[in-house]
C-alpha cells in the first residue's frame, strides 16, 4: 500500500485524493500526472515540514525505494527498462524521467506509480542517485554540456560510440561512468546486456532484466555494440523469406507464423547446444545434397557473408570514431 495513504486518511483530503495545494508543483519539483500525486517523494517532503506526522510517510518511501534511477531521455529503450524494473515481482525502484519525449514519459507514468516526470534534465540529476543517459548520439554531448552533475552521482550511458573519456570531460567523474547495451527485450526481463567496466553499477542495475555480460574492456563492449545493428537486418532476412512464400501462394500471417516458429526453434538450439559453435550448427543443419546445403552454398558464393563483416566494419568505424 503506499506509505503516503497510510498516514493520511480522509481528513487530509488534499493528501489522500492527490489534489495539489496552491504553489506546490513549483515547491516539489518533479511533476507527476495529478493522480500520481500520493505517491510522490516530493510531495510528501514538501510537506514534512508542516505535518509532523509526514516524516513517518518519508522514511517508508525511503525504505521502500531506496535507489532513486533517473533517465535522461526517454525513447524506447528508456522505455523498455522502466518497463522491466516496475513490473514483475521484487522489490521496485523510484524512477525519474526526463521530459525529453513527453508522450511516452506520461504513458510511463500514467502505467507505473513509481515513475515521476521532471520538469527539466537538470532535475532528474538533482534528484537520483543513479543516472542512466539514453539519448540518440549526435545529441548526447550538447545534452551533456548543459548539465551539472553532482560528483556523488552514477552515470550509466546507454550511447553507442560515446566513451568514458569523452563523458569524463563534462564533469563527470571517470570512476563514477558506466556503459550498457539493453536491448528492447529487458522490458520482458529477458536481454543479454553488455557492461562496462564489470563489477559496476550497470551490473548491479541490469542483473534482474536478463543476462549480463562483463566486459574486461571498452573496446569489447563497442565490438558488442556493433553487433547488435544486425537486428533490423535479420528482420528483413526473415521478412524477405516470408514475401517470397506469399508469393508463392501462401497467406501473409500463416507464412509468418510459420517463419517466427522456424526461427524460434533454431535460436532455441543455439542457447541449448552450447557445446556447438553457429557453424557447427550450420553443418548439422545443411545435408549433404540436401536443400539448406544448396541455399547455404549459393548464399556463401554470392558474398552475402562477405557482405556482412564489410557491414559490421562500417558500423564499428562509425561507433568508436576509426
Amino acid at each position: 500500500m503506499n506509505p503516503l495513504k497510510r498516514e493520511f486518511g480522509p481528513s487530509e483530503p488534499d493528501f489522500a485524493t492527490g489534489r495539489p495545494e496552491p504553489g506546490l508543483a513549483s515547491e516539489a519539483g518533479c511533476t507527476p500526472s495529478p493522480a500520481h500525486w500520493p505517491n510522490q517523494l516530493t510531495r510528501i517532503a514538501v510537506h514534512a515540514s508542516r505535518r509532523p506526522h509526514a516524516r513517518t510517510a518519508l522514511e517508508t518511501w525511503d525504505n521502500e525505494y531506496a535507489n532513486m534511477i533517473g533517465f535522461v531521455g526517454a525513447g524506447t529503450i528508456a522505455a523498455a527498462i522502466v518497463t522491466g524494473l516496475s513490473s514483475g515481482g521484487g522489490p521496485r525502484q523510484a524512477i525519474r524521467l526526463s521530459p525529453r519525449n513527453a508522450t511516452v514519459a506520461a504513458e510511463l507514468s500514467n502505467r507505473f506509480d513509481n515513475v515521476v516526470v521532471c520538469s527539466s534534465n537538470q532535475e532528474v540529476l538533482d534528484t537520483s542517485d543513479t543516472i542512466v543517459l539514453a539519448v540518440r548520439p549526435q545529441v548526447a554531448e550538447n545534452v551533456l554540456s548543459e548539465l551539472r552533475f553532482p560528483s556523488d552521482r552514477i552515470l550509466i550511458s546507454l550511447v553507442p560510440g560515446l566513451p568514458t573519456r569523452t563523458i569524463s570531460k563534462f564533469g563527470v567523474p571517470a570512476g563514477r561512468i558506466c556503459r550498457a547495451i539493453p536491448l528492447p527485450s529487458v522490458a520482458q526481463r529477458k536481454s543479454p546486456i553488455a557492461v562496462y567496466p564489470p563489477g559496476s553499477s550497470a551490473t548491479q542495475l541490469f542483473s534482474t532484466l536478463g543476462h549480463v555480460f562483463e566486459m574486461q574492456a571498452e573496446d569489447h563492449l563497442n565490438a558488442f555494440n556493433t553487433v547488435t545493428s544486425t537486428m533490423a537486418a535479420y528482420f528483413g532476412f526473415v521478412g524477405g523469406i516470408a514475401s517470397w512464400a506469399e508469393r508463392k501462394g501462401i497467406a501473409k500471417q500463416q507464412a509468418r507464423e510459420y517463419l517466427a516458429l522456424m526461427f524460434a526453434g533454431l535460436a532455441d538450439a543455439g542457447l541449448e547446444l552450447t557445446q556447438l559453435s553457429f557453424e557447427d550448427l550450420a553443418v548439422r543443419h545443411a545435408t549433404p545434397g540436401g536443400l539448406n546445403e544448396q541455399v547455404l552454398r549459393h548464399l556463401t558464393g554470392n558474398r552475402l557473408y562477405g557482405t556482412l563483416d564489410e557491414a559490421l566494419d562500417s558500423v564499428h568505424r562509425r561507433a568508436t570514431g576509426h
